[in-house]
């Protein structure tokens, strides 16, 4: 079987039973197993399953605005001001305004669209030294542990005054695209809950950036060393891809969920220490 057609969602279950609770690295599951996350949604999960992005999702969903109009949190593609350009200002460092895209190639496309020879996909702690506030065009995933696909398209304040686009204009260059692509997906519209919890998700981002560090990641390097290489908190695998999918089931008999593919590093779990490790430890994978 490939790392490709492996169902880890299945695997956790048939042998855990489903998943009852979750809360930083770690997932508990019906059987009373804990599981470490070094998967974590793909990256989504980053900063830690549940948290203060939860309580504004709740605080937002008991107000009840949960339609398809704008409010203080959700407004029209390009508005200038809104709280999610706030936040994708604070953490890139410059003005910026946001687009939400269920499709990150669309996204990427887009962004490509309005400044071609500025547009890029980033990461936290990806350890390119790269200042995020000389590129125009940013794609990213925010730190939201959802089950939808949210990107953040973050288009530099001054790409549109040197485009000399208004808010309006802005949105119908990107109607524009979308006429002319139709194999890409448009804006996706976030209701106002989603987009509160985007908005504190990217907070948070902003603050962890500032606390995590080199120091909270190689601790764990003594025992990870042998499956992975580091960079920064992301671990690309050692084992050959040949021998992947049977290294992420022994992972899971060790109570650790990592990657389920090859190509897309698992993560150290922060807040986790040496002790989750000890099963794999103690019963190492041979290849």
């Amino acid at each position: 079987m490939s790392a490709d057609n492996l169902n880890l969602s299945q695997e956790i279950f048939s042998r855990f039973g489903t998943v009852k609770r979750a809360r930083k690295c770690f997932l508990y599951t019906a059987k009373s197993v804990r599981l470490t996350d070094l998967y974590q949604e793909g990256g989504r999960a980053i900063l830690g399953w549940g948290g203060s992005v939860f309580t504004v999702l709740k605080n937002v969903l008991e107000r009840g605005i949960t339609g398809n109009y704008f409010t203080d949190f959700s407004s029209p593609c390009g508005r200038e001001g809104t709280q999610l350009d706030r936040a994708v200002s604070a953490l890139f460092g410059d003005e910026r305004v946001a687009f939400t895209f269920s499709d990150k190639q669309a996204a990427l496309e887009i962004g490509l669209y309005l400044s071609i020879e500025s547009t890029s996909a980033w990461k936290p702690w990806n350890g390119a030294n790269v200042d995020p506030r000389t590129i125009d065009c940013i794609v990213f995933e925010p730190p939201l542990p959802w089950a939808d696909s949210i990107y953040v398209l973050a288009v530099k304040k001054d790409v549109i005054k040197f485009l000399a686009l208004d808010e309006d204009g802005l949105k119908a260059q990107v109607q524009k695209f979308v006429t002319r692509f139709k194999d890409y997906p448009g804006e996706t519209f976030l209701s106002a809950p989603i987009s509160a919890a985007v908005t504190r998700s990217i907070y948070d981002l902003v603050k962890a950036l500032q606390e995590r560090e080199e120091k909270h990641w190689f601790i764990y390097d003594q025992i990870i060393t042998k499956y992975w290489e580091r960079k920064g908190p992301y671990l690309f695998p050692k084992v050959p891809e040949s021998d992947y999918s049977a290294f992420v089931l022994h992972c899971l008999d060790c109570h650790l969920v990592i990657s389920p593919r090859y190509n897309q590093p698992s993560i150290v779990p922060f807040g986790a220490d040496k002790g989750n490790f000890t099963l794999l430890k103690n019963k190492p994978f041979d290849f």
